[in-house]
């Protein structure tokens, strides 16, 4: 498979945006960037580790560029970081012509990204994501920020950028456990959306833990191309965007309660998924048949830290602060099959409960 480009169209900014897919675009950086922002000013953006793993093959494409390396991982994704990203910027002289790309996996690219919204009342953006997580979700959309103490992604903007650049080859040096954990969100993508996926993903998901680029290049495909329709569709996820969402209510909590010292955030959000399915099993939403694929399917791309300790009690007094609850009432993704949702509202907090429960959580 060439290389190909899947469009976001981008109500912000009244225009839209390309995806470009494929093996050894890293390599050519410099062209891509050519084409997307002429002759202006680069500054790159990564963090030591991973600067360290792929800078090298990256800079080859991009001689000269300043680089500036910052923190990443949930724990360093909050507002000292940003300052630290602010004052790096202001050291290398950037101004409003200069464009930033984050080469980096969804922390950074988060992070990163409301550093770049927020510096000069807004600097354009291009995305070089280097973990699955980001090239099939985190990458693609435009949201960006940063953690508070007392919730997950709760400080942060809409800033969608100038062009994504997704290499499938980046993905060879990251670690087993981070591969795993970024194939959760192609499962969401597909429990979500699409049916055919799903079957590939049951077909072919032990050639992609090992990280086999042709094995995971149609994938991410086929997770851009959905997450691209909703995004255009819904930008500012005051619709279908939330769908995106699956798994991520209780996803987000089990991060909360750990202190983001536990899970990667696609094991949380493969945990999450599970509950969602007990949910839709408990609401007859969902057949017995397609729940016990979703979990199976869930089951095959871990193992994930364990839950046993954790109190549900605890895990859904987080879910209140989720950016999730509007108005006091969670929007609540439900799995009713595989390729369909729903938005629903009355999940309670007993339900959650007993969901997480089941799953082995504690009292």
């Amino acid at each position: 498979m060439g290389a190909l480009t899947v469009t976001v169209r981008s109500g912000a900014r009244r225009t839209s945006y390309p995806i470009r897919i494929g093996r050894g675009l890293a390599a050519s950086l410099g062209r891509s960037l050519a084409a997307l922002a002429g002759a202006d000013r680069v500054i790159v953006v990564s963090s030591p580790r991973v600067w360290a793993a792929v800078g090298a093959g990256v800079q080859a494409g991009l001689p000269g560029v300043p680089v500036v390396l910052a923190a990443d991982g949930e724990r360093a994704k909050h507002l000292r970081t940003v300052t630290h990203v602010h004052d790096a910027l202001l050291d290398a002289r950037v101004d409003r012509k200069t464009v930033v790309v984050i080469v980096g996996g969804g922390v950074l690219g988060d992070l990163a990204g409301f550093a770049a919204a927020s510096f000069l009342r807004g600097l354009r953006v291009v995305q070089v994501p280097t973990t699955v997580v980001a090239q099939v979700d985190s990458a693609i959309g435009g949201k960006v920020g940063v953690n508070h103490a007392r919730g997950k992604n709760l400080i942060g903007a809409f800033h969608p950028p100038i062009g994504v650049i997704i290499d499938p080859d980046l993905l060879a040096t990251l670690p087993g456990r981070e591969l795993r954990a970024g194939l959760y969100e192609v499962v969401k993508c597909a429990v979500i959306a699409d049916r055919r996926l799903f079957v590939r993903l049951e077909r072919d998901l032990d050639a992609m833990r090992t990280g086999d680029a042709e094995a995971l290049l149609p994938v991410i495909v086929a997770s851009a191309r959905i997450k691209a329709h909703v995004v255009s569709v819904d930008e500012h996820e005051s619709g279908l965007r939330r769908i995106l969402n699956l798994g991520h209510t209780l996803g987000h909590a089990f991060e909360a309660v750990t202190h983001y010292r536990r899970f990667k955030h696609g094991e949380a959000v493969g945990w999450g998924m599970l509950a969602a399915v007990a949910v839709a099993r408990a609401r007859r939403a969902m057949t017995a048949a397609d729940a016990d694929r979703v979990a199976a399917l869930i089951d095959r791309v871990g193992p994930r830290p364990p839950i046993a300790d954790l109190s549900a009690a605890a895990c859904v007094a987080a879910t209140s602060r989720d950016k999730k609850v509007l108005a006091g009432t969670l929007h609540f993704v439900l799995p009713t099959g595989i390729g369909r949702t729903r938005i629903v509202t009355d999940v309670t907090g007993a339900a959650l409960t007993r969901a997480l429960r089941s799953l082995g959580t504690s009292a």
